[in-house]
């Protein structure tokens, strides 16, 4: 009987964790790295929409979404307006990337996986066996993206989406009982730092009220993340390599969908690469059939999130969107079935 074929994975986010600890469980060698160390936090919503029971069994995820709040309502405010409150089709998954990516990576260690963290791969080319689940593409972006926590905050519903001038901002209450405060703006000349970076931000795009409602409470100055270099653009396939969650392309953050996408890509990866660690298939035929899956699985999905998020972003879109909603003539069941 033959071994199985190792498998290499850069980058240990979602995809990658997820990835690798559903190939080790199946006995396939797995070497994972990263170049940080868990837990930590990242500029991430902190909830998970869209994710079907199928798919939370395929990659074994139930032991650690036990205690993951259900999510049902989100309120919808235009600068300091309420326009609109959403029930959602199905709960969305109240948890932190705090918890989640470190509870994958104490099982991948457990089962027997080998998670080389705080190591930066070098080598990101082509090679039989390697997965790039390396994050977002860096390019030239005016768009920033910032995230903390607070305690001592009420939500008026499950979740809050605030739109303000270029710029919007998601809250969610993670499993710990804080609340998730994070934003995509466009950056601006602010001099803010730490925790008074994000409030300031609310501030210049519209949203003074947030941000003092927000500074009123207890922000965790350790939660306090920063990502630039945001680009939504598509991304064009390469032969023989395989991309997966953000390394694939980015969905726009309003979505709520961009922890969906990277457990959704690691579940759509995991047959081609047991049938390659397995001898069945090789490395080209592997890609080939990743890529043709996740093509299916996202093209429409990110496709329509890209076509929507100016409506997010500029001003006279936003407003129509807000006057749209407000007056309930936006479809947003159909919408949230084609952005998930």
């Amino acid at each position: 009987m033959n071994l199985p074929r190792p498998i290499e994975i850069v980058g240990g986010g979602l995809a990658g964790l997820a990835l690798a600890l559903a190939l080790r469980r199946a006995d396939v060698p797995v070497t994972l790295f990263d170049a940080g160390r868990y837990p930590r936090h990242r500029v991430c919503g902190d909830f998970i929409a869209g994710l079907s029971p199928d798919t939370i069994a395929r990659l074994g995820l139930a032991p650690f979404l036990t205690d993951a709040l259900h999510h049902r309502t989100v309120a919808w405010y235009h600068r300091a307006r309420l326009i609109r409150v959403q029930q959602l089709p199905a709960p969305a998954l109240g948890l932190s990337r705090h918890a989640l990516d470190a509870r994958l990576a104490t099982a991948f260690v457990a089962a027997g996986g080998n998670l080389r963290s705080e190591t930066r791969a070098v080598d990101l080319s082509a090679a039989p066996g390697r997965v790039l689940a390396t994050g977002r593409a860096r390019r030239d972006s005016p768009w920033l993206g910032l995230k903390f926590h607070v305690h001592g905050l009420t939500l008026t519903r499950d979740l809050e989406l605030h739109l303000g001038t270029e710029g919007y901002v998601g809250l969610a209450t993670t499993e710990s009982g804080a609340v998730n405060v994070c934003g995509l703006f466009r950056r601006r000349p602010i001099t803010a730092a730490g925790p008074a970076l994000l409030p300031a931000y609310l501030t210049a795009i519209g949203l003074g009220p947030l941000a003092v409602r927000i500074s009123a409470a207890a922000p965790d100055p350790a939660s306090c993340c920063a990502v630039a270099a945001l680009d939504y653009s598509a991304s064009a396939p390469e032969a023989g390599i395989i991309r997966l969650g953000d390394a694939l392309g980015l969905i726009p953050p309003f979505t709520g969908n961009g922890m969906a996408v990277a457990l959704q890509s690691a579940e759509s990866a995991l047959g081609p690469l047991l049938a390659y660690a397995r001898g069945s298939s090789d490395w080209s035929a592997a890609c080939a059939a990743t890529a043709r899956a996740l093509h299916l699985r996202f093209r429409v999905r990110l496709t329509a999130a890209r076509t929507l998020h100016p409506f997010f972003l500029r001003p006279h879109l936003q407003l129509m969107l807000a006057h749209l909603t407000r007056a309930r003539l936006l479809p947003l069941r159909p919408l949230y079935a084609l952005l998930h």
